[in-house]
């Protein structure tokens, strides 16, 4: 008899381990499955591809007023100015290297000067000083250009960034004055970065700096 009873209480202790041991197993794939829909939430964000980057940029730059390029002269690019017919010089001053330099017709239909009028005004410092440049403003204008666009990065905050430079465009001006523009000192790209959020499904453009 007591051996019937001792039985019995070990079947249903065993019993209640098995089940025990199944709560803990159902808790657990619970848990898992949880962890792996919020893990899905957390990267629930579309792709983004350095080529859609560059075309959510360039539609920004589209979108903006068309700008001017700007040309940095120095010596050289005087000397080639001149040569093209761009501008002449019209006064040279009693040092012999201050020189006074006016806008041609041509000179004027392709650039304008930062403190207007038709008039550049040389001034180095001494004959020899080849670092003495002033800026022209192209007056053909284009958009800026998104060239070289990195594969965006995760910023850790849900974002992407992605670096680019930010090219000027020489599009309808002349190859001489193009020449002068890719001259020492001429900077015609900046590298950028653009940042992207996801607003209603879909990568923005946030900013550029």
């Amino acid at each position: 008899m007591a051996g019937r009873v001792n039985s019995s209480r070990s079947r249903r202790q065993t019993e209640g381990k098995v089940k025990s041991t199944r709560n803990w197993r159902t808790v657990g794939a619970v848990a898992l499955v949880g962890a792996a829909f919020l893990f899905a939430g957390c990267n629930s964000n579309p792709p983004l591809t350095a080529d859609q980057a560059q075309a959510l940029i360039q539609a920004k730059y589209d979108q903006s007023p068309a700008v001017g390029a700007a040309i940095t002269l120095n010596d050289l690019g005087m000397r080639q100015g001149a040569t093209a017919k761009y501008w002449d010089r019209s006064k040279i001053y009693p040092n012999k290297y201050w020189a006074d330099f006016t806008l041609t017709a041509d000179g004027k239909k392709l650039v304008t000067l930062t403190g207007g009028g038709d008039v550049i005004q040389w001034r180095p410092e001494n004959p020899e000083d080849k670092s003495y440049s002033l800026i022209v403003t192209t007056v053909a204008t284009d958009h800026l250009k998104a060239r070289d666009v990195k594969d965006p990065q995760d910023d850790g905050t849900g974002a992407k960034t992605a670096i680019f430079n930010e090219a000027v465009s020489l599009n309808g001006v002349p190859a001489p004055l193009a020449e002068i523009a890719h001259n020492p000192g001429n900077k015609l790209s900046t590298k950028k970065t653009a940042t992207f959020v996801v607003d209603g499904g879909n990568w923005k453009l946030q900013s550029i700096n």
